[in-house]
């Protein structure tokens, strides 16, 4: 109990301090300060948070991450907590519920790894591997796939542990993606290359690399709906559209043709932008990039032309496409998720009331709650109401 006692006090005394920071600066924070637009915030965390994912069943509940080495399963509706992951001894970055929502993963920086059977909100696996790039469940079955900065790809059967590596080149495997048919993954490296991998056989059916791959480390990867097309981003600013039937290069978009400041050098310019995210649309032949330096280009696919470009004040961190429309969600470095119409590139709506950049956020499948984490320590809930629906 006087930890409690002690850790609310402290808190008391933080905000008081920040209090007293903030108010002679109240032009230069801007958009930071105003509105909260969110129906729940969930403030259990006492750091940045890092992570956000929902359980894709129901979609009542989610699933927090870190820097204070935490993770908390907690209701959508009300925020109310039902369990704390613990044990993590390192910034929790990855948190994902299983296809069937039965289970949650969450894992640290360190490489430390942790399922929870969500009913009885038991511990059921962990599991230490490398240094932890990213997370990720099969869309199908109870198996987690991971990467580490060693190169490995690694899969396991949960609970029982049953487990695969795959080796990748000696470099951190930075972010990775299970293709729909649940029988292959893409992963992308540190070294600007990208392997397409048989889950089963374990062997890589395709490498791209050299010209074909990136000229710097991924940073992002997504597939089409059906998994024909996979598009990868990097910070050598480029993605590449690739058949993920024979691995080939189809389309490559440069940000050239992203309207790029006049007056920056070209090396200037790379070193300083970078591709954050990327995504398909479901509906329609176009594809959805966010850029570093607060560009989010919609391309055309069949004609890979850029068709709209949409200016962020600052940084895009992710990007999501809504199920069946043509809308994509940007969450930015301002603390503000954006809602823009695709076929017309203008900006439907925002929501605010973080105070602090957001570093992940979430969608619900029917598309009307966005949940958000940020640098405040907060994650909240956003009601999304649109005029056309």
């Amino acid at each position: 109990m006087e930890d409690v006692d002690f850790e609310e006090e402290e808190e008391e005394e933080d905000g008081n301090e920040e209090g007293w920071v903030l108010e002679p600066q109240e032009g230069v924070v801007g958009s930071m300060e105003g509105p909260d637009d969110s129906e729940v915030t969930f403030a259990l965390h006492t750091a940045s948070v890092f992570c956000v994912s929902l359980d894709p069943k129901t979609n009542t509940l989610a699933v927090t991450g870190g820097e204070d080495d935490k993770a908390f399963v907690w209701r959508l509706s009300d925020g109310e907590l039902l369990f704390e992951c613990a044990g993590h001894k390192d910034s929790v970055t990855c948190a994902g519920f299983s296809h069937d929502s039965t289970l949650v993963a969450t894992g640290d920086m360190s490489g430390l790894l942790k399922v929870w059977q969500v009913d009885t909100k038991e511990e059921v696996w962990s599991f230490e591997a490398g240094d932890l790039e990213w997370m990720e469940w099969h869309p199908r079955a109870p198996v987690l796939l991971a990467g580490t900065a060693d190169g490995n790809t690694w899969m396991w059967k949960v609970p029982n542990g049953d487990c695969k590596t795959f080796q990748g080149p000696n470099c951190p495997a930075t972010c990775g993606r299970v293709l729909p048919d649940g029988k292959r993954a893409v992963v992308g490296y540190e070294d600007g290359t990208i392997r397409i991998w048989d889950l089963k056989q374990g062997n890589p059916i395709h490498v791209l690399k050299g010209t074909e791959g990136h000229q710097g480390p991924l940073t992002c990867v997504a597939t089409n709906q059906d998994g024909s097309l996979i598009l990868t981003g990097s910070v050598d600013c480029q993605a590449k559209l690739v058949s993920a039937t024979t691995g080939k290069v189809v389309g490559v978009f440069r940000p050239e043709t992203v309207a790029s400041q006049p007056n920056l050098g070209e090396g200037e310019e790379s070193e300083s932008n970078s591709v954050e995210s990327l995504g398909f649309c479901s509906v329609m032949p176009l594809a959805a990039v966010g850029y570093l330096d607060g560009t989010l280009a919609i391309y055309d696919l069949s004609t890979q032309t850029l068709r709209h470009q949409c200016q962020h004040q600052s940084g895009i961190v992710q990007l999501l496409w809504e199920a069946g429309t043509a809308v994509v969600y940007t969450c930015s470095l301002d603390g503000i998720v954006r809602l823009w119409d695709a076929r017309t590139g203008r900006l439907l709506t925002d929501y605010r009331g973080h105070t602090a950049e957001i570093l992940d956020f979430a969608l619900s499948k029917d598309a009307s709650l966005v949940v958000t984490t940020s640098g405040d320590h907060k994650a909240k809930v956003f009601c999304v109401q649109r005029p056309d629906r």
